[in-house]
């Protein structure tokens, strides 16, 4: 059996920090966003073709061994093939028949069995006994509940709707910004999504909150290893302080191409930078789920930008940023 934890939920959530952590751990693997290995390494369609190893996700050693495996010497008819399949059967908007499948009341969609063996491949070239996928399509996350030769594991990462809707006002090198409204919309669709996951597998799932993890990241990341079956230390300390090496993530946050030091901390700068009209946009478009979460109707007061004097007139001490 092939362990798998697939990370569902919404982008800007932390996400890509939290699988490159897990990837330190011995015996786990992070491959980022494992769905456009086809579109972005193979046919370079993408925004994007850089493995989080530096070089170009067709020519990375590892990712060369895994598309041989799979895709044997014509790996673009395959990718046409992998593309077709996902749009047919992993998009969100499928996440309840691949639920279905995964219950055993209808018979897989032929995606399910290509997912699989992508990540058998995966597993043979790195002889990791867990991989962890950021790839948050909650379509995928119930595929693999169901795929064959896959211990699937599900974790369900949530953020505050209106931070990731300020974090998308702003592009990212390689990734285009979005408004308010499209943010929320996805984040809305994306967690009920994931909620139908956790409702049907609820021993095959966990769920953290972006800020939970930013609070305890040492005692969050503990919670996941648990959850993935993973043994040892967290690889951060208690003031969240962490040192990653190389990663051949296939895509994700730009973020994934840091190594060296880094520090897990909140960033909060959307409570003071956020326009008040795209805050009231995605409080209305994610109230239905903001109590779920703990989320509360009205932001709390931001803690002062680093250096801002005290009371005392001292100025507070200045942290390192993940």
């Amino acid at each position: 059996m092939v362990r798998v934890l697939y990370v569902t939920g919404w982008c800007r959530s932390g996400t890509t920090l939290l699988g490159n952590l897990l990837g330190e751990c011995g015996g786990a693997v992070h491959v980022g966003e494992l769905r456009y290995l086809w579109t972005n390494g193979i046919l370079g369609r993408g925004t994007n073709t850089v493995c989080g190893c530096g070089a170009d996700v067709a020519s990375c050693p590892l990712w060369k061994g895994v598309v041989a495996r799979v895709a044997g010497d014509d790996p673009a008819w395959h990718a046409e093939r992998a593309v077709r399949l996902q749009r047919a059967a992993l998009r969100t908007r499928h996440t309840g028949r691949r639920l279905a499948e995964a219950r055993g009341v209808r018979a897989a969609h032929p995606a399910v069995a290509a997912l699989a063996a992508l990540y058998a491949a995966i597993a043979e070239e790195t002889g990791a006994r867990l991989i962890v996928d950021t790839g948050k399509f909650p379509a995928e996350a119930a595929a693999l509940c169901g795929a064959p030769g896959v211990d699937a594991r599900v974790l369900h990462v949530v953020r505050d709707p209106r931070a990731t809707a300020e974090s998308w006002r702003r592009a990212k090198e390689y990734i285009p910004a979005m408004g308010a409204a499209r943010s929320t919309a996805y984040w809305t669709g994306f967690n009920l999504a994931s909620e139908r996951i956790v409702h049907a597998f609820p021993g095959r799932s966990l769920r953290l909150r972006y800020e939970d993890f930013t609070a305890d990241p040492r005692g969050s990341l503990a919670r996941v290893m648990a959850h993935a079956g993973l043994d040892g230390d967290p690889p951060v300390d208690a003031d969240g302080r962490a040192d990653l090496g190389v990663n051949h993530t296939v895509t994700g946050n730009p973020d994934r191409l840091r190594r060296g030091p880094v520090r897990v901390r909140e960033d909060d700068a959307w409570t003071r930078s956020q326009p008040a009209p795209a805050r009231l946009i995605a409080t209305a478009l994610a109230l239905p789920l903001l109590a779920r979460y703990r989320y509360p109707l009205v932001a709390s007061p931001a803690r002062p930008p680093a250096g801002t004097p005290l009371p005392s007139g001292k100025p507070p001490q200045k942290e390192g940023a993940a």
